[in-house]
């Protein structure tokens, strides 16, 4: 006897669907008609546990691909299905900067956070992140969100960014070889999981300030279990940033 597949929700008493789910099926070409918008993905997730549960596994997997294609397609190379995280942790990432509060990771300044309509996520970029003998590894990072005029911090630039198979990466290693320190209260704003400063491990290159067009003294990041990066810096007033880049 093959028993069809009943998609009522039994996940919470409160649940509003009473008179059970459309197949999975359904759900994706609406959202693929929908061009798998994330605000509409977002508000799916809230309707109960079952639309949550396929938001996660299927819809923001999605997005990510049709967001950012040879991005994702690099992060899934190695043979995974899957990305370290999760797949609504990784379309946030990509769509969201996530400023900072007071008493978070950074704690001399406090800005909202707010979505961006669209962000450039470059490998190359994050090669000027990682110490010389950890540019094996494959970091994506974002352009920083300048936030500018803001007051005594001047021009603030928030950027992120994420490993590719972080838990076997280099970096991880020298995190964890050299005794560095969790945070001990902040998590990150993608994934939840605890975080690594990278400045207290002392594993901030200088080439990353110019990358950023950053003042050297101002760059702070953090690196989360998930391998999701979240960092902030002061920017350069934008003719001596240009000066800074030809210089190199």
């Amino acid at each position: 006897m093959i028993l069809t597949k009943q998609y009522r929700c039994v996940h919470s008493s409160s649940c509003q669907c009473t008179k059970g789910h459309l197949s999975e099926d359904v759900i994706f070409l609406v959202f693929r008609q929908l061009n798998w918008n994330p605000k509409l993905i977002a508000a799916l997730s809230c309707v109960c546990k079952w639309f949550d549960d396929l938001a996660k596994r299927v819809l923001w997997k999605e997005f990510c691909k049709t967001r950012a294609p040879k991005m994702m397609l690099d992060l899934q190379s190695c043979g995974s299905h899957s990305v370290d995280g999760n797949w609504r942790a990784l379309g946030k990432l990509l769509i969201y900067c996530s400023g900072c509060s007071g008493g978070g990771l950074f704690n001399s300044i406090q800005i909202p956070g707010h979505f961006v309509y669209r962000t450039r996520f470059s490998r190359t970029s994050g090669k000027s992140f990682l110490l010389p003998h950890c540019r094996t590894d494959v970091l994506y990072v974002s352009d920083p969100c300048e936030h500018l005029d803001q007051g005594d911090d001047g021009d603030v630039g928030f950027f992120r960014g994420v490993f590719k198979s972080f838990m076997v990466s280099k970096v991880r290693r020298m995190l964890i070889d050299r005794g560095a320190q969790l945070h001990p209260t902040a998590v990150c704003p993608y994934c939840k999981a605890k975080m690594w400063n990278m400045l207290q491990a002392n594993m901030v290159p200088l080439t990353a300030s110019c990358k950023l067009g950053a003042y050297e003294d101002s760059i702070e990041y953090y690196v989360c279990l998930n391998g999701h990066m979240l960092g902030i810096c002061t920017l350069l007033p934008l003719s001596d940033s240009e000066e800074a880049s030809e210089s190199q």
